[in-house]
């Protein structure tokens, strides 16, 4: 099929090149220039684990960039919106989708075949039925079934995993307007052979999206929590327990042959130092938010809120055990990103313990492998130095706070063991063996 997707973030960029991969033909739209740019010579504006590769395979080989929409959308039989929603403190900010839908609208005017517009954006229930296609309707002044169709087609992409995710996917929700739409939306992904797919409506669609992240995200505070009355508990460790509640053969079923099959899920049931990135807190306050206007207060996602907001602070609090004063105390921050596999410091755990570290006066060395780069755009540089090596940054370190699950920080045993002082090493994501340092204390314990 001929596709284009608005939108190079992400969602956008990820799955049009994937789409590619997969043998259609992608235009990927943006009004960036510098980012079509960059596209088009092969070069991802965002990093994530495979995409380069991918990008580079792909590019002028069923896959181009361009700013030019109306184009895009007359040489193509889709058109995909995955622009940025973001959430205001209140609801979730449309003006990218009804700019978008609103200029797509405006090229149906002239374009004669029926084409379908999907929607891939994270949105509350009703927004693609209520708000997407009457701007489409009166921008186009033609009738939605009619002479275009609407759809509403969510992605489950992990940051870090997305690549993996979009090519091996669990399931393919699709929604549609009509018949014909889901039509379209079936060729679309029938490449995707072996794949479940669940078909139904666009508001359905946009509740499943929601649904799925605040259930992880309520799974991560509701561990979060138990560890932290774990570290208050006289002898218990977070990680034991979870680690014991996991062997509930509900969550980790034993086959015939007493082989244990471990889920990914269960990922999400281990103590930490928090959720960050751009999907977890913004869906999570905007389906609360969604909730509360509808006369349902949410009060399970508020407390998932509240204990995913202080819960950064725990590292804090740790660090501060081990010293009377944080003042002119060399603290080495591993993991800028929210999570491994990503440059996306929005909402990471990192930020805020950083920035109260410098208010206690540490002296900070931080390290990340991918999001050095972004991390400065935010924390700046007065009191924080960038180390470009993790060796370096735990140099001379009294303290090493382990932010990020970067698989690179398993080497801080050894590496810590050559020096003459011991420091203390806080893990926050309980990644390391707390028999492998000298001075070891973590979330939970």
């Amino acid at each position: 099929m001929n596709v284009s997707i608005v939108g190079t973030g992400y969602v956008g960029l990820v799955s049009g090149v994937c789409l590619a991969e997969m043998g259609h033909d992608v235009t990927c739209v943006d009004i960036d220039q510098t980012k079509v740019d960059k596209i088009n010579q092969g070069s991802p504006p965002i990093y994530e684990a495979g995409l380069g590769e991918l990008l580079n395979k792909n590019i002028h080989q069923g896959l181009k960039a361009t700013t030019d929409l109306r184009a895009a959308v007359l040489e193509t039989e889709l058109s995909i919106i995955a622009v940025g929603t973001p959430f205001d403190g209140k609801e979730i900010d449309l003006r990218f989708i009804e700019t978008v839908a609103s200029q797509i609208g405006t090229v149906l005017k002239e374009k004669a075949d029926y084409h379908v517009v999907v929607v891939k954006s994270t949105v509350v229930p009703g927004t693609t039925d209520t708000v997407v296609l009457p701007i489409l309707e009166t921008a186009s002044g033609k009738k939605a079934g009619e002479s275009f169709g609407v759809g509403m087609n969510p992605e489950f992409l992990k940051e870090g995993e997305a690549i993996k995710d979009f090519m091996a996917p669990d399931r393919i929700v699709l929604g549609g307007l009509d018949a014909k739409t889901l039509s379209v939306l079936r060729t679309l992904y029938q490449v995707f052979e072996g794949v479940d797919k669940l078909e139904t409506n666009c508001k359905n669609d946009e509740m499943i999206k929601y649904t799925a992240n605040s259930l992880l995200a309520t799974m991560i505070s509701f561990s979060n929590e138990i560890g932290n009355l774990c570290a208050l508990t006289g002898d218990v460790d977070a990680a034991e327990v979870m680690k014991g509640v996991h062997l509930d053969k509900r969550l980790t079923p034993i086959l015939a042959n007493r082989e244990r099959i471990v889920p990914s899920f269960t990922t999400y049931l281990e103590a930490g130092c928090g959720f960050g990135g751009s999907c977890f807190p913004k869906d999570v306050k905007a389906l609360k938010a969604y909730g509360e206007k509808r006369q349902s207060p949410m009060p399970l996602l508020g407390a998932v809120l509240d204990v995913n907001a202080s819960q950064p602070f725990k590292m804090i609090e740790l660090v501060n055990k081990h010293f009377s004063s944080l003042e002119g105390v060399r603290v080495a921050v591993l993991g800028l990103a929210f999570k491994p596999g990503t440059d996306d410091i929005r909402e990471s755990p990192a930020i805020p313990v950083t920035q109260e570290l410098l208010k206690l006066g540490a002296i900070v060395n931080a390290y990340d492998p991918i999001a050095q780069h972004e991390a400065q755009q935010v924390l700046g540089n007065e009191g924080i130095q960038y180390a470009d090596t993790l060796a370096t940054a735990i140099t001379d370190a009294q303290a090493i706070l382990i932010m990020t699950r970067w698989s690179e920080f398993r080497q801080i045993p050894k590496l810590i063991g050559q020096q003459d002082t011991q420091p203390v090493v806080i893990d926050g994501r309980r990644m390391l063996n707390k028999s492998s340092v000298a001075n070891y204390d973590g979330i939970g314990l």
